[in-house]
């Protein structure tokens, strides 16, 4: 079985790739980093990463065909784990409001929007580490203390319809959602393959998910 690394022309996959097979072997997995939709079909596991604007990943990852039909059986019917990784994780939502309003995937309820911190001292991007609180206990944290350091990079944020689907968040001049989830899905603004040890811990629970 594969874990499989969505290639859809955003994102550092090398790194993303590395950080997987680390913990992969552990596991008895292998990891595929793939534009092909049939490759889901072998899937244990599904990451989407992505990094850039909310509206140029959703039509990169339109422009793979079947890709977008695959991911749903697979994540929705068939209830493999994801992550959403970064604007992965954003792609999530129902809305995304990044240069208009876009379309998300509409699996978690929410919408993603600037960030505006309340101290105008911050600046936009938010990038560097920061700490993580958790909202919610799930296993996908198992390990992790409250205050673990995690590296951010965004401009925009999440924000859920239902709280209970905001697993943790960071304080960036306010809350600021950093995990989300709710049945075989899990997505983080974070980006735990530059997490270190914070970030191995959450990809290694990830792969022991059983959801």
């Amino acid at each position: 079985m594969n874990v499989v690394i969505i290639d859809y022309g955003s994102g550092n996959l090398r790194s993303v790739a590395k950080a997987f097979e680390r913990a992969a072997g552990e596991f008895g997995l292998t990891v595929a980093v793939t534009a092909d939709a049939r490759a889901l079909s072998d899937a244990s596991h599904v990451v989407l990463p992505g990094v850039g604007a909310f509206a140029d990943c959703k039509r990169g990852l339109e422009a793979l065909p079947g890709m977008a039909e695959a991911l749903e059986k697979t994540v929705l019917d068939d209830g493999k784990p994801f992550l959403g990784i970064c604007v992965g994780m954003q792609l999530m939502a129902s809305v995304g409001r990044e240069h208009g309003r876009h379309r998300g995937l509409g699996w978690i309820a929410g919408e993603v929007v600037p960030l505006k911190p309340s101290d105008t001292g911050l600046k936009i991007p938010h990038m560097g580490w920061n700490e993580l609180f958790f909202s919610s206990a799930h296993p996908v944290f198992d390990g992790l203390r409250e205050g673990a350091h995690a590296y951010f990079v965004h401009s925009y944020a999440f924000v859920c319809e239902e709280s209970a689907h905001r697993l943790a968040t960071v304080d960036y001049g306010g809350p600021v959602t950093a995990a989300i989830g709710r049945d075989n899905m899990i997505g983080t603004q974070f980006h735990p393959e530059k997490s270190q040890a914070t970030g191995l811990r959450l990809i290694g629970n990830f792969l022991g998910w059983k959801c």
